[in-house]
């Protein structure tokens, strides 16, 4: 199984590397030998430029040498959160942590570190093998830019697994919402607050109208709802001709998802048009959602994978998108799999070494179970 100085000692170098969304040069120049040196054909698209990025989605893939097998992919994000340039790394009882001045960032490395841990093992330990491919890819944290940006072509594997979630170890993701933005600009009246405000139509008063009898927060079991940003008005003596709101909306119902849009949109545009204001409403979807059961090949798969270690499979329903949305919107099955680690975005952030082992090690066990399918 996996040598855990190894793995600890990739974790501790790939963590000072100072990696957030759209600087992730450093980690790339770091994966890609690694790789390479594994017998990966190694490839560095195009991404980084279409965002405005400066590094692209590390593409490996290494040709398997059996009949049959099952091909998969491994994917982690490179990015992270927040900057982590101030890290520093505190080691206690065999639990990682950052001092508390920055996040860790085990939230994507400890994922890349058991990948790579995990298919050196079991390159070494083996001469047969499936097909199998490594991405690593950029910007996931602002939006899943990297996954959206690859070249879905290049992916040359029956199933995914995204190592891109906490605890516990081997938890499998098995359903993800769909997700929709929604930017509405209400245009009023401008006029003078304390002279003529009757001439004035309030753009923040149309919108706190719509706000408050919106229904937000949690929903049902699968569907939530937001209002992030509000951003209005030039001067407190001035009636605000402008405002500026920017929500979200998920379910694992995509249904249900269009019910609460709607609802918001409907919302916007009467109390706007109620003062006499006008609100111009604009949705995106940023992602589909996805759903599998236990009896699904992805599932099945993973689950077995986890017991092989000792460890018996936790199957949870996410409320976050991820690249396995994006994979799963073009036909490719993925979940997401826990690597163990604790208070992602926060200085908190932590993970024990013994759970970055188990991670690796089910990346052994996935690998072994893929080249033994038939």
């Amino acid at each position: 199984m996996a040598d855990l100085d190894r793995l600890t000692r990739t974790f501790l170098e790939l963590l000072q590397i100072n990696s957030p969304s759209k600087n992730e040069r450093g980690v790339a120049d770091y994966v890609k030998p690694r790789l390479s040196a594994l017998g990966f054909e190694v490839h560095e698209d195009n991404a980084g430029r279409l965002i405005g990025g400066n590094a692209g989605n590390i593409i490996a893939f290494k040709k398997g040498n059996l009949p049959g097998g099952c091909s998969i992919f491994l994917c982690c994000h490179m990015d992270t959160v927040e900057p982590t340039a101030d890290l520093q790394v505190k080691i206690s009882d065999g639990v990682v942590r950052s001092s508390g001045n920055t996040i860790l960032g085990a939230d994507n490395k400890a994922g890349i570190a058991a990948v790579l841990e995990g298919v050196e093992e079991f390159l070494s330990s083996r001469d047969s093998h499936s097909d199998i491919q490594i991405l690593f890819d950029v910007s996931e944290e602002i939006g899943l830019l990297g996954a959206k940006n690859l070249d879905k072509s290049k992916i040359r594997a029956e199933l995914g697994y995204v190592l891109d979630t906490g605890a516990p170890v081997a938890s499998i993701v098995v359903s993800a919402p769909y997700h929709e933005s929604i930017k509405v600009e209400i245009l009023g009246r401008a006029a003078h607050a304390g002279v003529e405000p009757e001439k004035g139509i309030s753009a923040i008063v149309a919108a706190s109208n719509a706000i408050a009898k919106m229904k937000l927060g949690r929903i049902d079991f699968e569907t939530t709802a937001n209002i992030g940003v509000i951003e209005g008005g030039k001067a407190r003596n001035i009636v605000p001709d402008r405002c500026v709101v920017r929500g979200e909306a998920r379910s694992r119902n995509e249904s249900k998802l269009a019910e609460q849009v709607q609802h918001m949109i409907s919302l916007f545009t009467e109390e706007a048009g109620s003062i006499g204001a006008v609100a111009n409403v604009e949705t995106t979807r940023e992602y589909s959602g996805f759903r599998f059961t236990k009896d699904d090949e992805v599932v099945q798969l993973a689950a077995e994978a986890a017991r092989r270690v000792g460890i018996e499979p936790e199957l949870q329903d996410g409320g976050g998108g991820s690249d396995a949305n994006v994979f799963n919107e073009v036909g490719i099955p993925s979940v997401v799999l826990g690597v163990g680690y604790h208070n992602p975005h926060t200085p908190d952030e932590y993970i024990s070494l013994e759970d970055l082992k188990k991670a690796a090690d089910l990346v052994v066990s996935l690998l072994t179970l893929a080249a033994e399918r038939r």
